[in-house]
């Protein structure tokens, strides 16, 4: 059985390649890829895969896109750190997952159902699941956060803020109307639940909404400072390491 592993954490992948090798020695792991753009190299030049054992959140972006970009006629085996809720939409689709950390019990119902399954596995499905899984992973992000202002609770439409702000240990929402609030939750946690095609993190200090973004322009040391539309308490600096992820992000690429 040929199995191709896509996998942006190198130390994750070897376990999970031990672990299948354990289950099953015959196994071959034809390759291990860690970005988006490698994986959809590999897998045009090599269609014929028994199973693919796939990420969600790569560096270079989600795993979806790979599937939208090269026709997969194999089944996915995803791998997975969301809540339950995506977890139920993977098993609708019937199509295992993992939720890490892996271990042999996880890769061995895995393994089990995919064998269950596989005889009845058509390309097609594998198009419905991707287009499923799209959609529900979509529904996951927040539409609207909950802000305490004195005795209120207000509702903010994310689509109303233009950036949110780090300074003192606290996060501090700016919308498009230049209307600020205070909230609890880390950038981190925020970066997680809102949607990467709207929302881009700039550094430790900014999370920006794309429709806030003015102008970009080049600075010392391949660096770039991005104007908002809103202005900002200090100059919203990308480094030279994430600019032309920023610079895809951008595109929509």
């Amino acid at each position: 059985m040929k199995i191709l592993i896509i996998e942006d954490e190198l130390s994750a992948a070897k376990e999970l390649e031990r672990l299948l090798l354990r289950y099953e020695p015959s196994i071959e792991v034809v390759a291990i890829k860690d970005s988006v753009s490698s994986s959809i190299s590999f897998l045009q030049s090599n269609p014929q895969l028994d199973l693919i054992f796939s990420d969600i959140q790569l560096a270079d972006g989600m795993c979806f896109d790979i599937y939208k970009t090269v026709q997969i006629q194999s089944p996915i085996i995803f791998c997975t750190a969301f809540d339950e809720y995506m977890m139920e939409a993977f098993e609708t689709n019937a199509v295992s997952y993992l939720l890490k950390p892996i271990s042999m019990s996880k890769i061995q119902a895995a393994m089990e159902k995919f064998e269950q399954l596989k005889k009845l596995f058509r390309p097609e499905d594998n198009t419905r699941l991707i287009e499923s899984l799209i959609s529900n992973l979509k529904k996951n992000y927040k539409r609207t956060l909950l802000v305490n202002l004195r005795e209120q609770i207000i509702p903010i439409p994310v689509d109303e803020i233009a950036y949110f702000y780090f300074q003192n240990k606290t996060i501090q929402i700016t919308t498009f109307k230049n209307k600020q609030y205070s909230i609890s939750p880390s950038l981190d946690e925020l970066e997680n639940v809102l949607d990467p095609e709207k929302f881009y993190r700039a550094n430790r200090q900014f999370l920006i909404h794309k429709n806030s973004i003015k102008s970009i322009e080049r600075f010392f040391m391949r660096k770039v400072v991005v104007e908002l539309l809103i202005s900002t308490p200090e100059a919203v600096v990308i480094s030279k390491v994430k600019v032309n992820e920023f610079l895809r992000w951008m595109e929509g690429v």
